[in-house]
């Protein structure tokens, strides 16, 4: 019977497929397109509010409370008009949705950024710089892996955290599986100080531009501001990783067996004697300056953004600059026998690696745009079903509003695991939904960043987390057996960061 059982599990991990997030959006996009024709068109009034940042008075402006009204025609009945198929006049048709999203004023500046930044950050991961000093790192930890696994940790959450680490992880899987079995720990580690900590760091970021970013300017509100209580966070949700992670390591170094991985750990055990670290790898002058301009430029830009106001455009330029002279410090040191020509190729790649994401954005903006687009003031389906929604959850408090948007979000990343484009999807409903709540715009962004990320320590739609598991012979249903204890601490973790922002106005 438990063999049986066992082999349905197994079938189900090679056999289960979930449709691409086109595909996805695409069946969003018709459903949005049948809703048309049986909700009617609303509009809100709006009015603009000052406040303080950074010493300085900004202004916003937001939904009045109580102003929603249906449009009407001359007999007072509320308004339905069902999209056309296709729209030759230059207004939103069915199939228009793709062109439109992305010209679109909200889409096409956040597309250029992610393109931008992903090709700065194409020239980076190009050099190898990065890659070199945690394997130097690694190789000079050999004897004392115990401190090794906090060291890695911290480091990998912060590449998460600063510019959105995921797939980047996977080589040190690689490396890392054989050295952990090697010192008497287990595959599961590797993973967790690999991709779970990127994922921690992701979620808890406060100036990853991929996340945090995106949704902070899709919501109105300056970008990659809340940094000071987002980076307490960050370390508060990294310290707690780390620590669960080195509780399960010293259980698993004194009882090996009560691992979900020993079985498929053979594999590395009888393996045992490449555990080496690829001594391959170098790391010299060009690899420090590489790291330092890395360095200087996050400090850069959040110089810029609590100083200076930077918004997207100033951003996606100081990370542009870091690419250039980090590819012209690779062509000098010939690092990874870079020449003059492979900044451009690995620009081009970089920026290639997030056209899927840039489309997403896109794809999703022109959901808006079959809606009706995101105009509070201008009669359309989406304020209707905003009007819906705050309707309903009306007797809440602020509180428990928040967290509802945390469970929504992280239901939702099960769907769309893409950060950029979760984002792109919810944070236009999501955003103005918190000024009729009751609930900041900044709250809104937390409970996006935080859903967004820690379910990606379990959902099967992860492509990055099925590889990690992949790479380290992890059968999904097992790594189940073990995350969903270590999850639900981070969740529960999660819920009370929120409940803390709301009480402190954040």
């Amino acid at each position: 019977m438990s063999k049986k059982k066992g082999e349905g599990l197994k079938s189900f991990n090679k056999g289960f497929s979930v449709p691409d997030t086109y595909i996805i959006i695409f069946f969003v996009v018709v459903l949005a397109a049948i809703v048309t024709f049986f909700v009617p068109k609303g509009y809100y009034e709006t009015q603009d509010v000052t406040y303080m940042m950074n010493g300085v008075e900004k202004t916003r402006t937001v939904i009045k409370d109580g102003s929603f009204q249906y449009l009407t025609d001359d007999a007072g009945k509320a308004v339905t008009e069902g999209v056309t198929l296709f729209s030759g006049d230059g207004e939103s048709g069915f199939f228009n949705y793709m062109f439109n999203g992305i010209v679109s004023d909200s889409a096409i500046q956040i597309i250029a950024f992610l393109l931008v930044v992903g090709g700065a950050f194409g020239i980076m991961i190009r050099t190898g710089a990065i890659e070199a000093g945690l394997v130097g790192l690694i190789r000079k930890a050999k004897g004392a892996e115990k401190l090794l696994i906090p060291v890695l940790f911290v480091l990998f959450s912060l590449g998460g955290a600063v510019f959105g680490m995921g797939e980047e992880a996977l080589p040190f899987t690689m490396i890392l599986c054989p050295l952990f079995v090697a010192v008497g720990y287990d595959t599961v580690i590797a993973v967790l100080v690999t991709y779970v900590a990127t994922q921690i760091g992701f979620g808890a970021s406060w100036m990853n531009p991929f996340s945090v970013g995106i949704a902070q300017g899709i919501a109105g509100i300056d970008v990659f501001s809340g940094a000071g209580f987002r980076m307490v966070m960050w370390v508060v949700f990294t310290a707690l990783g780390c620590g669960m992670t080195m509780f399960y390591a010293a259980k698993v170094k004194k009882t090996p067996t009560i691992s979900v991985a020993y079985e498929s750990d053979q594999y590395f055990r009888d393996q045992n004697e490449k555990t080496g670290i690829d001594e391959g790898h170098s790391f010299g002058i060009g690899h420090i300056l590489i790291l330092l301009t890395l360095a200087v430029t996050v400090v850069w830009v959040i110089w810029g953004v609590m100083k200076k106001g930077y918004y997207m455009p100033e951003i996606a330029t100081q990370f542009f600059i870091m690419g250039i002279v980090a590819g012209v410090i690779g062509v000098i040191f010939h690092l990874n026998d870079m020449k003059v020509n492979d900044i451009a190729t690995s620009f081009k790649n970089g920026a290639k690696d997030l056209i899927g994401a840039a489309l997403v954005v896109a794809m999703a903006q022109g959901i808006m745009q079959v809606l009706g687009g995101s105009d509070p003031t201008t009669p359309t389906v989406i304020n209707t079903i905003m009007y819906g929604i705050s309707k309903a959850l009306a007797g809440l408090s602020g509180a428990a509003a928040a967290v509802l948007m945390y469970v929504f979000q992280s239901v939702f990343n099960f769907f769309v695991v893409s950060g950029s484009g979760q984002a792109a999807i919810t944070m236009p409903i999501m955003a103005p939904l918190a000024d009729l709540l009751g609930v900041s715009r900044q709250t809104s962004v937390l409970a996006f960043q935080l859903g967004d990320a820690f379910t990606n320590l379990i959902v099967p739609t992860s492509g990055c987390l099925i590889g990690s598991l992949a790479i380290a012979r992890i059968e999904w249903s097992r790594w189940i057996k073990f995350m969903w204890k270590f999850l639900g601490v981070l969740m529960i973790g999660a819920v009370i960061t929120i409940l803390i922002a709301v009480g402190i106005g954040f």
